[in-house]
């Protein structure tokens, strides 16, 4: 565990230090946009925080390469040099995204291409627990992981939207994701706790925890297409890495259920991400309008024209990532019935949240009369 924390804090420490360097030069040569009608802020800010936190993934991964505690994670170096090479061609995409506004089409294709990257150097769905079941073929676990890839990248970007959003979304769902990672490791390989999922959870926490204090809201940076697409790459890519630890053979049905939190939790912690994504996408195509057009109608806005202040939108998604996610682990430990319990309270405490400003709307109305 120590050496997990290591690498998180020089992931922090780097992001931080990165994140205060681009954007004293963002202001030194006026790298931001004009404010659209869709943006919540008022003053022009920098969004090329994305290329701080991939220095901050790009200094860390060697660091723990030459490190021998995770001798074994780097045992298959092509692996890992995709999975820097992916990481690299999605913030460049970002970054050009960030300062030029690339064609839709062009940002499609070029993360098809950086998930062809990893899916080709063997970063693919290994296995489901289903009857023991593994992918029947490279072909078939290559485009489900294609397509995987590039949907958890997307809903990401897609609600990028409010100061602290995506950083604190993602440090939620990953710190779930990596205590799930590191407890399966201790389960599947008693004598070697080190494993790639851990280490790009690891390091995907630092990257948040270094960026949040400067996107906090009122933000002074944001991370960028460049950022939300690299966290939603190096995310997926935990969770593919995780589907190789376990021999979906060796499965009971007590055991179902957390057999299968590799592939649910990062879909789950991303629920409503994911609807955002599903419902914008339609919304745009209804209206003849590219699917990756740009509006003001993402959950984030219309939670605020609910009634929650920037803060309390910010905060909805927050409690939903932190209900389902750690519901999810809970399967882990206790048996299916509690844990539905649990998420049931956890709902409704959630659901009691999203719905406070027209439960107050609603007894002011009541008072008045």
């Amino acid at each position: 565990m120590r050496a997990y924390l290591l690498m998180m804090l020089i992931a922090a420490a780097v992001t931080f230090v990165g994140t205060w360097a681009t954007l004293k030069i963002s202001h030194r040569f006026k790298l931001y946009p004009q404010i659209r009608a869709r943006d919540v802020h008022t003053r022009p800010t920098p969004r090329l925080g994305g290329v701080a936190m991939y220095f901050g993934f790009l200094v860390t991964l060697p660091i723990a390469g030459s490190l021998g505690w995770f001798k074994s994670v780097f045992a298959d170096p092509m692996q890992v040099l995709a999975i820097l090479g992916a990481a690299t061609l999605i913030t460049l995409i970002g970054f050009l995204d960030d300062l030029y506004d690339l064609d839709w089409t062009l940002k499609l294709a070029g993360q098809f291409l950086v998930a062809g990257i990893l899916a080709w150097q063997g970063v693919q769905i290994v296995s489901l627990p289903i009857n023991g079941l593994t992918i029947g073929s490279f072909g078939t676990s290559f485009v489900v992981t294609l397509f995987l890839t590039v949907l958890v990248m997307n809903a990401v970007n897609f609600i990028d939207g409010l100061d602290g959003l995506v950083a604190g979304v993602v440090l939620i769902g990953t710190s779930v994701f990596f205590a799930y990672s590191y407890l399966l490791s201790q389960q599947t390989s008693p004598t070697n706790y080190f494993n790639l999922a851990s280490l790009l959870s690891a390091i995907v926490l630092g990257m948040c925890l270094g960026f949040l204090p400067f996107n906090w809201r009122p933000a002074k940076i944001f991370m960028g297409d460049s950022g939300a697409m690299l966290l939603g790459l190096l995310m997926a890519t935990s969770a593919l890495t995780v589907t190789g630890q376990i021999d979906p053979k060796l499965i009971s049905n007590d055991e179902l259920w957390p057999a299968f939190i590799p592939l649910i939790l990062p879909l789950a912690i991303l629920i409503l991400p994911m609807l955002d994504f599903s419902l914008a996408v339609l919304r745009r195509l209804r209206a003849g309008k590219s699917p990756f057009a740009a509006d003001r109608q993402h959950l984030h806005h219309r939670l605020q024209d609910f009634g929650h202040g920037h803060l309390g939108a910010v905060l909805v998604f927050y409690v939903w990532t932190a209900v389902i996610s750690i519901s999810c682990l809970l399967f882990f430990f206790l048996d299916a019935a509690l844990v539905f319990i649990v998420l049931a309270i956890g709902v409704l405490l959630a659901l009691l949240y999203t719905l406070w400003p027209l439960i107050k709307r609603k007894r002011a109305a009541n008072a008045g009369i």
